[in-house]
């Protein structure tokens, strides 16, 4: 086997283990890509709350991250949970010096109960300080909404969000549609997301797995985007992949019984392995 490509994810730890830096691990696993990471808070949580978050000191996120770029090859970087205005601006003085290459924004602001997790200081950094030095930012209809200060409540609020994104600097903004919404054709039975890029939108469908189990689908899709761009792909075949691979991991992981709450995904394809 050759040398595999390398990838870091920069982001919190889920102890519970469905998202988070173990959910990137394992995405990039699942896709040949080596792992490498940086820890930007660690979480006590379980499937269904957080009990607690307790944010490491940025100079030691940003030595983690120092430490693994000296001496490897890290071909694309992803950012999820930041935990802070303080770690936002280390890893956007980074970004900006051009040492995270093929930077894919997981821009966590706001947990699955629709809580804000930042503060305002800390989410206006992901505009002005990361999303210009980033190829692909990924958020979900929550989290646009809270960058955009506006309500997001149909399709064509969504395209118009993902455009209006677009304008702080990244190559690609995909708003994820996890969450339905309304539009000229509704989305009851499908996940939408959708692309925007300088030559304008489209809408990325597959069909909405009836499960719990969705645990983790947005680190995951961000960490599949990056592990395809370290591997040489080009941007809209990285987001393509990416989204059949966070299809496939949701439905293989949708009749799990791990935990009472939001159950993890199939990422390495046990399920696809005990059927054939």
């Amino acid at each position: 086997m050759s040398t595999p490509a390398v990838a870091m994810t920069i982001a919190g730890s889920d102890s519970g283990g469905g998202a988070g830096i173990q959910a990137d691990l394992r995405t990039f696993a699942a896709l040949g890509v080596f792992g490498t990471s940086a820890v930007t808070a660690l979480t006590a949580q379980n499937t269904t709350e957080v009990r607690a978050v307790h944010p490491v000191p940025a100079e030691m996120v940003v030595a983690q991250i120092d430490a693994v770029l000296d001496d490897l090859d890290v071909r694309a970087v992803k950012t999820g949970m930041l935990a802070g205005t303080e770690i936002v601006d280390a890893v956007a003085a980074l970004a900006a010096a051009g040492r995270l290459p093929n930077l894919v924004v997981d821009p966590v602001m706001v947990a699955s109960s629709g809580a804000r997790l930042l503060d305002p200081a800390a989410e206006r950094r992901y505009l002005e300080g990361l999303f210009p030095h980033a190829r692909v930012v990924t958020p979900n209809l929550w989290e646009a909404q809270v960058l955009l200060d506006r309500e997001i409540t149909t399709r064509a609020g969504q395209r118009e969000a993902a455009t209006a994104l677009l304008a702080s600097g990244p190559e690609v903004v995909v708003v994820k549609g996890g969450h339905p919404v309304g539009g000229e054709r509704g989305d009851l039975g499908e996940a939408v997301d959708v692309v925007a890029t300088a030559g304008g939108t489209i809408e990325l469908r597959r069909p909405r797995i009836p499960t719990v189990n969705n645990h983790g689908s947005g680190c995951s899709f961000a960490s599949a985007i990056a592990a395809h761009l370290a591997l040489g792909h080009d941007v809209m075949e990285a987001i393509e992949h990416a989204k059949d691979f966070v299809h496939r991991a949701v439905a293989g992981g949708a009749r799990w019984a791990l935990g009472a709450g939001h159950g993890p995904l199939d990422h390495l394809g046990w399920e696809r392995e005990e059927q054939a």
